[in-house]
């Protein structure tokens, strides 16, 4: 067997890789627009299957677009140790998010070639369609349609703002594939990715060994009330849906503190019908985050965000309607896949945090099907999703390396 104890990848030919990418929508402030199915995200893919191509690799696309680059191992019986992450974009998105994952695991196929090395098992860097959701709704559908969660059809018939359907979108980019969107084994899965955070930076610690991903329950708050003038009307005879919303908003920061460190309460929308200036609304609308990494507290914080709405909708007399929009599990990741990511930081001599993500990320649904595993580096300030977002050139080689290593220690295991 190679030694391979002293494989590093090549930090600036991964940064020069992410460069050029990050051309390929380049907003004025810095940043990538380039959301699904556009023709940029187009451009982003064809960059990247001929990059895997002159690596050596062969490609397979499948019938959500879910791109497979493979690099054969000694064995071709063996299922593969894959990797990767997303090409797409927010509008207003960043260099690094999803695309350091795609082309940290190019990295590693270029890594290998560069030394001549030969896994027992063949190798997969993968690119998943739509992780963000910015332009079709739900997130992460491409790997959720792999993994079996959510059906083809339903992604197919999803439109964006201008009433255009995923599955036309997808056809018009030449990215349907005919390979069936269905999970297959797979030896192991592991995605690096920016933090999204700022833990890592703040302890200064250069590697993100996680654990799992938290648990996210998204819902409406519907708060229905009584629509009358905003001058004649006493405040004490109102049945005002502002007046149970402020109340239910510091009940529930209140739950997150005591289910804190890690417990999130996120206020991200809102409506207000009719939406006149000059008149109390009829109904509210909000969309409501709650997130836990350990199911049991996830799962008491939906029952008692429920118990608070009705208690204050009942005192304020309004109607409250919670409607469920999506939940997502806790994820707790394989064992040996978490094993296979520490043993390689503490080779490496990285210093590091045992962490779970605060994020979703394709690894949630991959894990479903396959053993799975996540490595995070620091981003600065935290910021993602933001023009601004940046990493440091050493921490996201540093990311790259112990993907190398892992995904060796799994394909050789």
């Amino acid at each position: 067997m190679t030694d391979t104890s002293q494989a590093r990848v090549n930090g600036q030919r991964l940064w020069d890789a992410l460069m050029e990418m990050a051309t390929i929508g380049a907003t004025d402030k810095g940043g990538c627009n380039r959301q699904a199915l556009t023709d940029l995200d187009k451009q982003g893919r064809d960059l990247f299957v001929q990059w895997c191509k002159d690596a050596g690799c062969s490609i397979d696309v499948d019938s959500m677009g879910n791109i497979f680059a493979r690099r054969p191992g000694r064995n071709p019986d063996l299922p593969p140790v894959l990797t990767g992450s997303h090409l797409d974009t927010q509008p207003t998105g960043g260099k690094f998010d999803g695309v350091y994952g795609v082309l940290a695991g190019l990295e590693v196929v270029r890594t290998l070639n560069d030394a001549g090395i030969e896994t027992e098992a063949p190798l997969e860097v993968a690119v998943w369609t739509n992780e963000e959701g910015a332009r079709f709704s739900p997130a992460m559908i491409g790997s959720g349609v792999w993994s079996g969660n959510f059906d083809q059809d339903y992604a197919y018939a999803r439109t964006d703002k201008a009433g255009k359907t995923f599955g036309e979108e997808l056809e018009r980019i030449g990215y349907r594939g005919q390979t069936p969107a269905q999970a297959r084994p797979l030896a192991a899965a592991f995605e690096v990715h920016i933090e999204q955070g700022p833990i890592l930076e703040a302890e200064e610690k250069q590697v993100g060994v996680l654990s799992g991903v938290q648990g996210m329950y998204w819902y409406d708050l519907t708060l229905t009330g009584q629509p009358c003038h905003a001058g004649p009307s006493p405040m004490e005879g109102r049945r005002d849906p502002f007046m149970a919303l402020h109340r239910i908003l510091d009940r529930l920061y209140k739950l997150a503190a005591e289910f804190g460190p890690w417990a999130r309460a996120t206020f991200g929308d809102i409506r207000a019908e009719p939406g006149s200036r000059n008149t109390v609304p009829e109904r509210l609308v909000l969309a409501v985050d709650l997130r836990h990494p350990d199911q049991e507290v996830l799962d008491t914080m939906d029952r008692r965000f429920r118990e608070i709405a009705a208690e204050i909708a009942a005192e304020t007399r309004v109607e409250a309607a919670i409607r469920d929009e999506w939940r997502s599990p806790a994820v707790a990741f394989d064992s040996r896949c978490v094993e296979a990511v520490r043993a390689s930081v503490a080779e490496l001599g990285y210093s590091n945090k045992e962490m779970v993500s605060g994020a979703g990320h394709d690894s949630v649904y991959i894990s479903r099907v396959a053993p799975t595993g996540m490595i995070f580096v620091p981003c600065e300030k935290g910021l993602s999703h933001n023009e601004a977002e940046n990493a440091d050139p050493a921490d996201l080689g540093a990311g790259a390396n112990v993907l190398l290593h892992a995904m060796l220690k799994m394909a050789n295991g």
